[in-house]
């Protein structure tokens, strides 16, 4: 998948658009659809969004996000498209539907395919939605795809019904709608040793401080170290019992795993919130509780 950042010339693409933060199965069913159409005909498939949430640019506030920038490509790279415009609204934030469609979409892509979701609105002010592709694809001779929402138990599945789960630690309700487990991934950090210090040493990472944060608490978890997966158990939070300090740390006790990974790049996928974080009377007591959370996963 080649990546831009500015508009190009690339034309007969089947074309995805939307933000797409989570890549859930929402999202998915609109990309699969661009990306098949142009297996059909021989094409190519693009999705067109943008490197920042529109909140960012429009309300100078930044959502936090459910995958880095990074993990958003590798979702996107996933469901086979060939090109990703991350575009910036300070490029198109003036131009009303018409001018988007026909001096971006139909000028430089020639698309022969647009595929949305159900809500999806563009240009100043929204002035475009999917009415208008629908009425404007018998002009410009491509064929428009509008995916309806996706439900789970009656609910729509979107970015921001995901992001509520996930801040209120329902991590298992948030994996349905995503498709995937909520994941982070980074390098391995040296800690303070304190998880070796009471017998269960930890991998040690940087939560994404664009991420949107769970409740601090622990965790049954996943960890993927090359390519093999490790159950285990994450607690993200301040640690109350054994350190003073009031920054967050992500430490993961990984079971039947003793190998020195300082370093190197893992991947934590979060399954369920196993018990909200505490501070206890004792070491002991600490040690006692790790054992009844591994022996609950």
């Amino acid at each position: 998948m080649k990546i831009y950042s500015k508009i190009n010339e690339n034309p007969d693409l089947s074309l995805a658009l939307g933000y797409f933060d989570g890549v859930h199965r929402g999202h998915r069913k609109v990309i699969k659809k661009a990306v098949d159409y142009a297996k059909i005909q021989g094409k190519k498939s693009a999705v067109i969004t943008f490197k920042d949430h529109p909140c960012c640019f429009f309300y100078n506030v930044c959502p936090k996000y459910i995958l880095t920038r990074d993990e958003r490509r590798n979702k996107i790279e996933e469901l086979g498209i060939d090109f990703l415009y991350e575009l910036s609204f300070d490029d198109i934030y003036k131009l009303n539907a018409r001018e988007y469609l026909e001096d971006i979409l139909i000028k430089n892509f020639s698309p022969i395919a647009i595929s949305t979701g159900f809500n999806h609105h563009f240009g100043c002010k929204k002035s475009g939605d999917t009415e208008f592709l629908q009425q404007m694809s018998a002009v410009h001779n491509y064929i428009y795809f509008m995916s309806e929402p996706e439900k789970i138990k009656g609910e729509i599945i979107s970015s921001t019904a995901i992001r509520n789960l996930l801040s209120e630690g329902n991590i298992e309700e948030a994996n349905k709608m995503l498709g995937y487990n909520f994941v982070i991934e980074g390098n391995v950090e040296y800690g303070e040793q304190l998880g070796r210090q009471i017998g269960f040493r930890t991998a040690n990472l940087l939560y994404p401080p664009e991420l949107i944060e769970l409740p601090f608490g622990v965790y049954a978890t996943n960890t993927i170290i090359n390519g093999k997966s490790y159950k285990g158990i994450t607690n993200f939070g301040i640690r109350p019992t054994v350190s003073t300090a009031n920054h967050c740390t992500v430490e993961t006790h990984i079971l039947d795993f003793d190998k020195n990974i300082y370093g190197q790049k893992i991947r934590v996928e979060f399954l369920k919130m196993i018990r909200h974080e505490k501070k206890f009377s004792s070491i002991e007591e600490l040690k006692n509780q790790i054992k009844d959370d591994i022996n609950s996963i």
